[in-house]
């Protein structure tokens, strides 16, 4: 039977085996969303039952992203090797209801078996040695051998479901061979754990990436001995890379952690991976509550999404633009911060969300708008060479000295200086660009900035004349 569910309940259940890079959260903000615009509960499952692998520092890169990402959670994090012991429960009331079985087929034996099946060309596959039949007898019991449980998987017949992102999907239950659920040792297996775990914690609905398509019938199967409703599945195409490999460490892909690093905005994030495999028509830069009001299974892309990161720069540029100064300069300042600017310096004034609204149209990410700020409170500057060779010129240097002369006194506002500016060109017979490009390369180091009114009032008079003198 399938859930109806009077109320949805998704998962996302990643391995602490690795950092957690873009492919794997967009497999976190699709259950997420779907649950948010559902009104439902959202469940983190730590499935770290991978003891070599797992580790502390992959969990708390799970956690920071999420919480970068504001991908909040209703319940969790649940780590199931705090449930072995209900896995032990599980188990043993399937091996009571006769749905599962010991098998004492070593290692070796399993290998030379396959080893048969692949040179009569054969499926390599257990054989049901072990199973129990009516009226078969089974070979004696090992002396001192510990087997592992089996799962009885049905013979005949057809296991299938209705994937909401690949429609309808069906396998040949004689393609299935009798799974191991547990190791010798008692340790339940991947597929066992995932069931049990999805059964009590009542998830309706299982979003996640097509490579686990071919454990789907196995776990079916699980769900129906364990007279579980099954969950609706929804199976997403894989994120590749720029070069069109699957995304993952070993390809290049970075950990989502970084891209907070480097300055893009969460909500950008999410609307960058959210068109990595959905679509609301033509809408290409939408907010998180738009996301949340549009989202839905039914618009699941069916083919791998491909991950640009000059498309991604460019959303995020996007929603940089359209932030509100004051919102911006909070987050810009960690980063202004770091960059080397003293916090006492960033607090002496009021500058910075107005130097945000002068720069951001000109930005990426938060570190480039950081990069700008900063020259608006260091004392030194290291101007570019190819700039001042360019513009700052024995021509140009009767003109600033000049300027300075001009500005010393000149009332302090942008007004003022885009005024004292015209008067001074107009007496000097020059052009602007004669006097604002080398005052843009001492000032702030590069040719390229906007408005220079704009800048010299927002830079100070001492700034100006200290940076002009090394003209």
């Amino acid at each position: 039977m399938t859930i109806t569910p009077t109320r949805v309940r998704t998962r996302f259940a990643p391995s602490p085996t690795g950092f957690i890079h873009l492919g794997n959260i967009r497999s976190a903000l699709y259950p997420w969303a779907f649950a948010r615009s559902q009104d439902g509960d959202f469940i983190l499952r730590i499935e770290d039952t991978d003891l070599e692998r797992s580790t502390q520092a992959s969990v708390d890169v799970i956690l920071e992203g999420m919480q970068w990402l504001q991908l909040d959670i209703d319940e969790g994090p649940f780590f199931q090797m705090q449930r072995m012991d209900r896995y032990r429960e599980v188990l043993a009331q399937l091996q009571a209801s006769g749905h599962v079985y010991p098998c004492y087929m070593s290692v070796e034996e399993l290998d030379a078996l396959r080893e048969r099946q692949t040179a009569a060309k054969e499926k390599p596959r257990y054989d049901g040695t072990w199973r129990p039949e009516p009226g078969k007898t089974l070979p004696p019991v090992p002396a001192g051998v510990q087997p592992v449980l089996r799962f009885k998987t049905p013979k005949d017949g057809i296991v299938g479901w209705d994937d909401r992102c690949k429609g309808r999907i069906e396998f040949q239950n004689s393609e299935l061979d009798d799974l191991v659920i547990a190791r010798p040792d008692g340790t339940p297996t991947y597929n066992f754990c995932v069931c049990v775990d999805d059964m009590d914690m009542q998830i309706t609905h299982v979003i996640r990436g097509d490579d686990h398509v071919n454990n789907t019938p196995r776990q079916i199967h699980i769900f129906e001995a364990l007279g579980a409703p099954i969950p609706v599945f929804a199976h997403l195409p894989t994120v590749l890379n720029e070069q069109g490999e699957k995304m993952s460490k070993r390809n290049g892909a970075k950990a989502v952690t970084q891209y907070r690093d480097e300055g893009y905005l969460p909500d950008a994030m999410v609307n960058y991976l959210a068109r990595l495999g959905w679509s609301h028509g033509d809408d290409e830069i939408f907010s998180r509550a738009q996301f949340l009001e549009w989202f839905d299974l039914d618009h699941l892309g069916r083919s791998a999404g491909q991950f640009d990161e000059a498309k991604l720069r460019w959303v995020n540029a996007q929603h940089l633009k359209a932030l509100d100064d004051t919102t911006l300069a909070a987050l810009v300042r960690p980063f202004v911060l770091r960059a080397g600017v003293p916090t006492a310096l960033l607090d002496a004034d009021d500058r910075l969300p107005r130097i945000c609204a002068l720069f951001k149209d000109r930005c990426d990410t938060l570190v480039d708008l950081a990069r700008w700020a900063r020259l608006f409170y260091v004392e030194t500057i290291e101007p570019n060479a190819d700039d001042l060779a360019q513009h700052v010129t024995d021509a140009a240097r009767p003109l600033l000295q000049a300027f300075a002369g001009t500005i010393t006194y000149v009332e302090w506002s942008r007004e003022a200086i885009a005024a004292a500016i015209k008067q001074l060109l107009k007496e000097q017979g020059a052009k602007m660009p004669q006097l604002a490009m080398p005052l843009r390369v001492l000032t702030l180091g590069t040719a390229h900035t906007p408005s220079v009114d704009a800048v010299l009032e927002l830079l100070g008079r001492e700034k100006i004349l200290a940076r002009l003198k090394t003209a």
